[in-house]
């Protein structure tokens, strides 16, 4: 039982490795707006450090997975080691009883009641229960974009192949600066049969945020329920949940809360929980109990329990900071790359629109061929991006990216662009 003081008392891993020197670290830029500390690359610097990422590798695609900071691997290990001296003692009726503290520090982060979280493996699980879980009839309309995150179009579009729903897609160019541009997009697509909006919070492609609150009381005025999409929004833009004023809503803690691989969340308004039948089966399927989500058999009990060290490192940095320091790191890179001839950002700079993912091209250029280039001969690990009207590659950061290594890439894309044009 020692073990489960854990995360969230005196003795975690977090305060016992970094709570002094963090906290000097604070003081000196308390007086400081986000903004400014944003800039401030002794502070950060302080949080680089506690990461264990590979040195010989620039690794710019964070909005695929972020690493966890060393605590949070060190909480994972120590979780994993005490459940092998005696599994199902250790699993089921020591690290089980974790679930309700961390379920209610998950709840704090995101400003809501405890009993509307439910934790998972990550968000595609998360939404995957709300798309199949939901009563739709033959005829029923869902609203979703052709932007939205592949795992959850063929998710729609196996519930229409299987119940006859019937499943629109609108389509942005991206970058969109114009909120009621957004809004009507989807309002332009409604008719007397829908009943569900999908909207992605920050599409993944290329970093586009989009007005979910605006979103979501259009529909509302109309009778018609909004799911969101966080998995790049939560633990990145300093918000809480109900203020996207949506119904549902499915993240991956793994991205930028930089918790373990594998972990995920699920929020559903309390007075929507009980018409969701669970993905896996539950005794009482029609309970208003989020814990009805959880019934997943065996899984990761140290993956869980490493998620709290996630949130003291989260919380230490502060949510605003970490949101604007992010979006500074990508705006310092692209600012730079977009005056460099034949690169083109396909991204937003206005901080409304985006944070931490961009996308950049070079013309004449595929996706993969930009992507390989900056891989191999300069060891810069970004993803290319091929989908619907979106071609481009994927740079995102994370806190502990250096400005070196932005500056790196900037004199990548520039070498590049110019022996292409050369070439042309």
């Amino acid at each position: 039982m020692g073990a489960m003081a854990g995360a969230f008392s005196a003795y975690s891993l977090f305060n016992e490795t970094h709570a002094a020197e963090w906290e000097k670290a604070a003081q000196r830029i308390e007086h400081l707006t986000p903004e400014k500390v944003a800039m401030e690359e002794d502070f950060w610097m302080t949080i680089q450090q506690a990461y264990t990422v590979n040195s010989n590798l620039v690794n710019l695609n964070n909005g695929g997975v972020s690493p966890s900071p060393r605590v949070v691997q060190e909480a994972v290990e120590r979780y994993n080691k005490l459940s092998n001296e005696g599994p199902s003692y250790y699993m089921w009726r020591i690290l089980d009883q974790g679930r309700e503290p961390l379920r209610q520090k998950l709840a704090q982060l995101a400003g809501c009641p405890d009993d509307e979280i439910a934790i998972n493996r990550n968000a595609t699980e998360a939404l995957n229960t709300v798309i199949f879980g939901m009563d739709l009839r033959p005829g029923d309309q869902v609203i979703g974009t052709l932007q939205d995150y592949p795992n959850m179009i063929q998710a729609w579009r196996q519930r229409a192949l299987r119940d006859k729903i019937v499943y629109t897609q609108i389509s942005f160019d991206f970058p969109v600066e114009d909120d009621d541009a957004i809004v009507a997009a989807f309002e332009k697509a409604i008719t007397p049969k829908t009943k569900v909006i999908h909207v992605t919070h920050v599409i993944n492609w290329v970093g586009q945020v989009m007005p979910v609150a605006k979103i979501a009381r259009m529909a509302h005025a109309r009778g018609i329920e909004v799911i969101v999409d966080g998995a790049h929004s939560f633990g990145l833009i300093d918000f809480k949940i109900p203020e996207l004023e949506c119904d549902y809503f499915g993240t991956s803690l793994h991205k930028f809360l930089s918790a373990p691989i594998g972990s995920g969340m699920l929020w559903i308004r309390k007075d929507k929980i009980e018409k969701i039948w669970p993905l896996t089966c539950n005794d009482k399927p029609r309970s208003s109990d989020i814990r009805k989500f959880e019934t997943l058999g065996t899984r990761s009990f140290p993956i869980e329990q490493g998620i709290g060290e996630a949130i003291n490192f989260h919380t230490a940095i502060g949510s605003k900071r970490k949101e604007e320091r992010i979006r500074y790191l990508k705006n310092y890179w692209a600012a730079k790359a977009k005056d460099i001839p034949g690169v083109k950002i396909h991204t937003s700079f206005l901080p409304a629109y985006a944070c931490a993912i961009a996308g950049v091209s070079v013309k004449g250029m595929t996706p993969g061929e930009l992507d390989s280039a900056l891989m191999n001969q300069y060891k810069i690990h970004t993803v290319g991006i091929v989908w619907e009207n979106i071609s481009c590659v994927r740079v995102t950061p994370h806190v502990y990216t250096r400005l070196q290594e932005l500056d790196k890439l900037v004199g990548a894309l520039e070498v590049i662009a110019a022996k292409k044009n050369k070439g042309s």
